[in-house]
């Protein structure tokens, strides 16, 4: 049905009116006559047309023509419906109309710089409405505006943002500035639409002149997943040394690191099942013979080993008893294999890992 909307903005745009006959005589039909001849016929048929996405000047053109119309007869209506089905089947692409739109279509296709630069165009233009992008960002994007602008600045984007997301982002602010973000959401009800937009403008101007980040990750999650991989003595090493550096920092790195050790705490009993399914028996049972002897490496495999069928566990158990030594390089490399299945089933959303703070 979006599509219809093409056909039907060419009908209100074409300047060419046709002439039809009836019992009150022969008459002609303007372009928008007959736009509101279809939008009436196709509203009483109970079709939901996204008259939204039309220009508002064009929507407020339909609906002045649609106030001014009385009668139509049988002739006329079938004659403005076939010109606007020959509309429809002479349609080959329909394109998303607007800056926005089409850059959304080419996201990944051309560079950051390009789309920021065309976005900061389309702002300056008085047919674009920010907040169609402000309201879609993600929260992290939208939170120093609350702590960093004006609270009726804050305001003003709360009272245009979802509630549910309002909401989440409201309680990330400490208490007093919540309280003041609050209260001035409280004056905003005497506010005109041109102020509001001109906020939204002022605010997708800043964030657009943001500078573009050379990594998708934030430096926490980088450590940690070097860490991850990393030898335990060199990860030790390194924690060490962060910790003396910066504490905070190595608090959150520790916390973004998932290894062999925090697979009971952070793995569901119930998912085991689907992480020894990923990896090669011969892997399971040098990682689990390698944790032997090293309390906090063996809690994690006694853990594996209590969630799987008892036939399977009693199996690994025999070959682990018949492996013998095993060296610690070749062990590492076998749990880092079972760390990266966890990690390959928490990507593809088939298991969810347990929070730190939720242990």
């Amino acid at each position: 049905m979006t599509q219809d909307i093409v056909p039907l903005a060419r009908i209100t745009q074409d300047r060419r009116a046709i002439s039809v006959g009836g019992p009150g005589g022969r008459r002609v039909l303007t372009p928008r006559a007959k736009a509101a001849i279809i939008v009436r016929y196709l509203l009483t048929e109970g079709a939901s047309l996204p008259l939204a996405s039309l220009p508002e000047h064009m929507q407020a053109a339909l609906a002045e023509q649609m106030g001014q119309m009385r009668l139509i007869d049988r002739d006329t209506l079938d004659t403005v419906v076939s010109e606007f089905l020959s509309e429809l089947e002479s349609v080959g692409l329909a394109f998303p109309g607007g800056i926005e739109g089409a850059l959304n279509m080419m996201d990944g296709h051309i560079s950051q710089s390009a789309a920021t630069r065309l976005r900061r165009l389309a702002g300056a233009s008085s047919k674009v409405d920010p907040w169609e992008r402000i309201v879609t960002l993600p929260p992290d994007r939208l939170l120093p505006i609350l702590t960093d602008e004006a609270v009726e600045v804050g305001a003003v984007m709360l009272s245009k943002l979802p509630v549910a997301k309002a909401a989440d982002l409201l309680g990330k602010l400490p208490g007093d500035r919540a309280r003041r973000v609050a209260y001035a959401v409280s004056m905003t009800g005497n506010v005109d639409p041109e102020t509001v937009r001109r906020i939204g403008l002022a605010l997708l101007a800043e964030l657009d002149n943001q500078p573009p980040k050379a990594f998708d990750t934030a430096p926490v999650q980088r450590v940690g997943a070097i860490l991850n991989v990393s030898p335990a003595l060199t990860r030790d090493d390194v924690l060490q040394g962060l910790e003396v550096e910066d504490a905070a920092f190595a608090a959150e790195v520790r916390k973004a690191i998932f290894t062999f050790v925090h697979i009971p705490a952070r793995v569901s009993a119930r998912d085991v099942p689907k992480i020894t399914r990923l990896v090669e028996q011969p892997q399971l049972v040098t990682a689990c013979a390698g944790a032997q002897g090293k309390p906090e490496l063996e809690a994690a495999a006694e853990f594996i080993l209590a969630n799987i069928s008892q036939r399977l566990a009693q199996g690994l158990r025999e070959e682990m008893a018949a492996r013998g030594k095993i060296k610690d390089k070749d062990a590492e490399e076998a749990m880092n294999i079972i760390v990266n299945a966890i990690r390959d089933l928490e990507a593809s959303g088939e298991i969810v890992l347990i929070q730190p703070e939720e242990e």
